[in-house]
């Protein structure tokens, strides 16, 4: 058993608060940390069950009367449940009282976004990060803002880095042998993310063109959000497109990335960007195995990309930091793939290259990111697929993938 990231948070705030939301997507790892978690003596009630769904379903304040110390797994298949707890915490305020799981971000319904605001904290918990399959204390984020980040001759590169990005993070899917294996894992996963975690949340016209709108988010991974062109391919309007991409968001599939800009610069481009949450996921989406992306290099870098941004979030639930991501982009088409703002305004950057050979000119984005910010700039990387840092100048350098958690 991995042991994971958000486990000490969830403890921590279980002592002073009364109700821990662990929200990310399905298959991550929940049920079994909050199992684990319920050998202390916590009763654990699934919603997977049909039985004690309807019982959740038609009577929620009955349901959770006289529960105390308990773990709900998959939340958000009976949302009402949120509005039982929260009377219940009103009556008995307590540390501790409810951990709960979601598959889908509950926090967005309209019925339940504000019902247990102040009682409640939320944790996010993504697929495994490499770090927590190496049984690794991570320090990137921290090195990076630092501008200390360190080469690692025994570093994953050239074909061993291409198998890591498609494997992914999901337990299931690394804990399978062979590459066919996993993908059918992952297949199966997508259908019923589509099929029935989406019902959970929200009614959806056309049901069966998801796939076929999963295909077309898959292609512009990594891109900036086009939604004309996403409902033109299933011929929907361009707000059912934007409809169904956030319902995406809500299930953990993919994520929008906001830009970065200040006022200080006219010329910045301000769509969001694209972006699946797992690689592994993104390639089978694609229709990606190892030997296609061996015979066509260019299809690694959409892929290589989603991993780093996929890891970076899985280190901020790691991290002391308090860090927004964002991406950057100025009408000149320079760019910088991630941008991180720390919460006191400090910004560093990231930008993903695919090459084991990295040029001044790769730097172009973070040297306008680093104009834009002035004092504010701490550092920016170009992660790139070798073993050495190699600086680029003032509060620049080059440093290996593996950095990341190495």
């Amino acid at each position: 058993m991995f042991e994971r990231f958000v486990e000490q948070r969830v403890e921590e705030a279980l002592a002073d608060t009364p109700v821990v939301l662990i929200v990310g997507p399905r298959r991550a790892g929940k049920t079994t940390l909050v199992r684990k978690m319920g050998e202390a003596g916590r009763s654990y009630i699934t919603l997977d069950d049909q039985t004690v769904l309807e019982a959740a379903q038609s009577d929620p304040a009955g349901f959770i009367r006289g529960l105390d110390k308990a773990i709900i797994d998959e939340i958000q298949r009976a949302p009402d449940l949120l509005l039982a707890i929260k009377k219940s915490v009103d009556e008995d305020y307590r540390p501790g009282r409810f951990l709960l799981t979601g598959s889908a971000n509950v926090l967005t319904l309209p019925r339940v976004a504000d019902s247990l605001a102040g009682r409640m904290e939320t944790i996010q918990m993504l697929p495994l990060a490499r770090a927590e399959i190496e049984a690794r204390a991570p320090t990137f984020l921290e090195r990076l803002f630092e501008g200390k980040l360190q080469g690692h001759k025994d570093a994953i590169v050239g074909d061993d880095l291409v198998q890591l990005v498609l494997r992914g993070g999901y337990p299931e899917a690394i804990s399978r042998d062979g590459e066919r294996r996993r993908q059918d894992w992952a297949r199966s996963y997508l259908t019923s993310i589509l099929t029935r975690d989406l019902r959970d949340i929200a009614e959806v016209e056309k049901l069966t063109e998801l796939p076929k709108f999963v295909r077309l988010l898959a292609e512009h991974s990594g891109q900036l959000a086009n939604y004309s062109q996403l409902a033109a391919g299933i011929n929907v309007n361009h707000r059912t497109s934007q409809r169904y991409v956030g319902l995406l968001e809500q299930v953990f599939l993919i994520a929008t990335v906001q830009p970065w800009f200040t006022n200080a610069l006219k010329r910045i481009v301000k769509t969001p960007k694209l972006h699946f949450l797992d690689s592994g996921l993104l390639a089978t989406a694609r229709g990606l195995t190892f030997d296609r992306v061996k015979a066509d290099r260019g299809t690694f870098g959409s892929l290589l990309e989603t991993f780093v941004f996929s890891e970076v979030l899985k280190l901020m639930t790691a991290s002391d930091l308090r860090v927004t991501p964002h991406h950057f982009r100025d009408r000149d088409m320079r760019e910088v793939d991630i941008v991180l703002e720390r919460d006191d305004g400090t910004i560093a950057g990231i930008e993903v290259k695919a090459s084991a050979t990295v040029k001044a000119g790769d730097f172009s984005g973070l040297r306008a990111l680093a104009d834009a910010c002035g004092d504010r700039f701490a550092f920016g990387a170009v992660l790139y697929d070798n073993t050495d840092v190699v600086p680029f100048g003032d509060r620049l350098a080059a440093a290996p993938l593996s950095s990341l958690w190495s």
